[in-house]
C-alpha cells in the first residue's frame, strides 16, 4: 500500500518519508549525534569491490524505491510543535516479506536530546499500528545489542517480547555483533 505523501501522526508527532529537501537538516542532526550513535550504527563488513556509502540523494531514492515495492518505509520522526516541524529521528519498518511469512524489522534512532522522553516508543507503536492494520503483516522485529539498554527499554515499552539471542547478527560499528531479539505479533491474524 503505497501512498504519496504518507504521513503516520501520534499527536506532535509525525512519521513521514525523508524528502530531498530534508537533506540539510538531516546532515546536520546525524552530525551533531555522530558519537552519540556510533555504538549502534549498522556498518558495513569491508568487502572488495563493494560500492561506497550512498549520497543523501542517493538513500532517498532508494527509499523511495523500497517504499513503492512495499519492502521497507523508512521514515523521518518529526516533532510538530507550534506549526514547525523538527527532525528528532528516524524509524524504519524495513525486510517486509509477505506470503507465508508476512513480517518485517523495525530498527530507530532518536536525537540524543530528545532520548528518554518517549519518542522513540510512541514512533515504534505507531508504526507497528500502521504495519498490523494497513498491511496486516503478522509478526515484527526488533534486534538490538544486548548492552543497549535504552533500545531494550523502547522495545518493551512497545509491548515487544524477548524471544531470544543472536550471536554475530548484525554489523555494528565496525564488527559482527550479537543482538538481542524482540518480538511482536499482530493480535488480528
Amino acid at each position: 500500500m503505497f501512498k504519496r505523501g504518507l504521513v503516520i501522526r501520534d499527536g506532535d508527532l509525525l512519521l513521514r518519508p525523508l524528502r530531498y529537501r530534508d537533506r540539510d537538516i538531516w546532515n546536520q542532526v546525524r552530525h551533531i549525534n555522530r558519537d552519540w550513535l556510533s555504538p549502534w550504527e549498522a556498518t558495513r563488513p569491508e568487502i572488495e569491490g563493494d560500492s561506497p556509502l550512498p549520497s543523501f540523494a542517493q538513500m532517498i531514492h532508494f527509499q523511495n524505491q523500497e517504499l513503492k515495492a512495499q519492502r521497507s518505509y523508512s521514515l523521518g520522526i518529526w516533532l510538530s510543535d507550534a506549526g514547525k516541524e523538527r527532525l528528532i529521528g528516524q524509524v524504519t519498518l524495513g525486510g517486509i516479506v509477505f506470503g507465508a511469512y508476512r513480517g518485517g524489522y523495525i530498527g530507530y534512532w532518536i536525537d540524543q536530546r530528545y532520548a528518554s522522553r518517549g519518542f522513540t516508543t510512541r514512533a515504534v507503536i505507531a508504526l507497528t499500528q500502521f504495519a498490523f492494520s494497513e498491511l496486516n503483516l503478522h509478526r515484527i522485529e526488533i534486534n538490538l545489542r544486548p548492552e543497549n539498554e535504552a533500545s531494550r527499554k523502547v522495545a518493551e515499552k512497545a509491548g515487544y517480547i524477548y524471544e531470544g539471542l543472536r550471536p554475530r547478527y548484525l554489523h555494528i560499528d565496525g564488527d559482527w555483533r550479537d543482538h538481542s531479539t524482540f518480538v511482536k505479533e499482530n493480535p488480528r491474524i
